[in-house]
């Protein structure tokens, strides 16, 4: 695949890597390598992509990074009055504008800015808080302005009251996720195609038996799929009829569950476009789900010479770019990561090899960072936002060593 041999800032592709490998270096201690090995990961031959604008796209998003349990976050207790601590009533801190100047200075090409809409909305209509969606765009704006790839959606939002994948939940659900993007679209109207617009986070049949296992025999299932396919059309709708750059903005679109293997389920179906070729499949996938999400029962290692590992993250990319990519249509793994089991190494292993087999089937993949560093909870951190450090530089080393160029193939 050819494309320019110099970013947009007119710094050479290669010069902007050996700066970042320089600004990694300064960030870790002295001890950091003493006892961990990050891999460059060589075998992976990169695949056949189609030379389109879309697959392009993809290449420049590169690598991106969550802000996790932050905009995200929410609480349906009435005791919380301030709708605006709640950006760190998981995260413990607020956002500044020095965290996403250090994530970009890193080498991440793209943020996803989760977020939560429900706790900040009122009326029939679900009119947004202007102050939060004020603070919202404050720092979407740190992103964009560093020449990132933002992606925005709604999060933690799927209940009955607001969307829900069931029919009898329909009137409120379009009204909804209407509601919500008719105001983002208008509020961002102006942004680029750096700004894209995710319509809905894992959507599923939340507290049920089938919240994480799609059964294909299961009536309520196809239904739920049936309405994940209406709602993720009446996003595209909604944000294409609001004008201004939004006519041809990329849009993210999940199957159920945002599971990589349900966008192979024959009742999932791509929205209709006024656009060429601009939804983008949304993924998420902590695989293998025993070593990478799973903690009571799971494993803390990670192989690089045990296929059994390395094959289960192989066979869903492979099914993403054979469906997908392949194909010339894009898709995203919008989340990714392996939570902390006191196995370092075993976590930079599979860091290293994810990044680069996704980075060989032109698929980007966006870590998930929870700023959760110590306890027994889901410890994805690998930026620490209350000291603005690296506490583990070498799950971020083997992120960025294994980034693919391209354009020096």
């Amino acid at each position: 695949m050819t494309g320019p041999k110099y970013r947009k800032d007119g710094a050479p592709v290669n010069l902007k890597k050996i700066v970042i490998f320089f600004l990694l270096l300064c960030l870790m201690p002295l001890h950091a390598f003493a006892d961990i090995t990050v891999p460059q990961i060589k075998a992976i031959a990169p695949a056949e992509v189609p030379d389109n604008e879309a697959m392009k796209f993809l290449q420049d998003m590169g690598v991106g990074w969550n802000l996790g349990n932050t905009f995200d976050a929410y609480n349906d207790s009435p005791w919380m009055k301030n709708e605006m601590e709640i950006e760190k009533y998981w995260c413990q801190v607020y956002t500044t504008e020095q965290m996403i100047k250090d994530i970009h200075d890193a080498g991440f090409s793209t943020i996803r800015i989760p977020v939560s809409w429900h706790n900040h909305v009122s009326g029939d209509d679900f009119t947004i808080s202007e102050k939060w969606l004020d603070r919202v765009q404050t720092v979407v704006d740190w992103a964009y302005n560093q020449g990132m790839y933002v992606i925005l959606n709604t999060h933690h939002d799927c209940y009955p009251e607001f969307y829900y994948p069931l029919e009898k939940y329909a009137e409120t659900s379009d009204k909804y996720i209407a509601s919500i993007f008719s105001q983002l679209a208008e509020r961002f109207s102006e942004y680029d195609q750096h700004l894209i617009f995710e319509s809905m986070n894992e959507p599923r049949l939340k507290d049920t038996d089938h919240e994480w296992w799609f059964d294909t025999a299961s009536d309520e299932c196809q239904e739920a799929l049936r309405c994940i396919n209406r709602l993720n059309q009446v996003f595209v709708d909604t944000v294409r009829a609001a004008g201004g750059k939004n006519a041809d903005r990329y849009l993210m679109v999940p199957s159920y569950d945002a599971n990589p293997d349900y966008t192979a389920l024959e009742g999932f179906e791509l929205p209709k476009d006024t656009a060429d070729n601009k939804i983008i499949v949304s993924a998420h996938a902590y695989t293998p789900y025993s070593f990478a999400l799973q903690a009571e029962g799971g494993t803390a290692s990670f192989d690089l010479n045990k296929a059994t590992q390395t094959s289960e993250i192989n066979r869903f990319m492979m099914g993403l770019y054979r469906r997908y990519i392949a194909n010339g249509i894009p898709a995203v793994i919008g989340e990714f990561g392996a939570r902390s089991k006191d196995n370092l190494q075993d976590r930079v292993n599979f860091t290293a090899y994810y990044v680069a087999a996704a980075q060989a089937r032109n698929l980007p993949c966006c870590w998930w960072d929870n700023n959760a560093f110590r306890g027994s909870g889901e410890l994805f951190g690998i930026y620490d936002r209350k000291t603005n450090t690296w506490p583990n530089p070498e799950i971020l080393q083997a992120i960025m060593t294994n980034v693919l160029d391209r354009e020096a193939e």
